[in-house]
């Protein structure tokens, strides 16, 4: 049984590492591969992101667009009138059924919007924090109730 202080890598796995900087005999003497003089020949040169060696960077030449309102975004859970055909007619469905059938994963920070995408054939009854005209409009005409719940 070999013992782990004869335990060595695969012959020809792998490479002796390359000395620079060690004399004329090895080839990567003297200037060690960085050339004569210039930035890149001394010690603790680095260039910020973009810089593109003195001229007009490209994120500077650039006009500034558009517009961000994350910091006020408002996020909402959304299902289309179309997903609430897997439920039974007459059921009363809520966020909390919603969860429980997978139709959501969580309840976003400002509560539930149901859009009026697709077709609904049965009479429900649901209960949301907002709901678009055009879903509002398909629920009452299959023959359902819509319920408007504050968050």
């Amino acid at each position: 049984m070999a013992g782990i202080n004869t335990l060595r890598p695969n012959p020809g796995s792998t490479h002796k590492t390359k000395r620079i900087g060690r004399g004329p005999g090895s080839g990567h003497g003297k200037t060690a591969g960085r050339g004569n003089k210039g930035m890149w020949s001394r010690s603790g040169s680095s260039q910020k992101r973009g810089f593109e060696g003195g001229q007009m960077p490209l994120h500077r030449r650039l006009p500034k667009r558009g517009f961000t309102n994350a910091p006020f975004r408002k996020e909402f859970s959304t299902i289309n009138v179309s997903d609430l055909t897997r439920f039974e007619k007459g059921s009363k469905i809520g966020p909390q059924e919603l969860m429980d059938s997978g139709l959501i994963r969580k309840m976003r920070t400002h509560g539930l919007r149901v859009l009026g995408d697709g077709e609904l054939d049965r009479a429900l009854h649901v209960s949301a924090h907002y709901f678009t005209a055009t879903a509002r409009d398909k629920i009452t005409k299959a023959g359902g109730t819509v319920e408007v719940i504050s968050l």
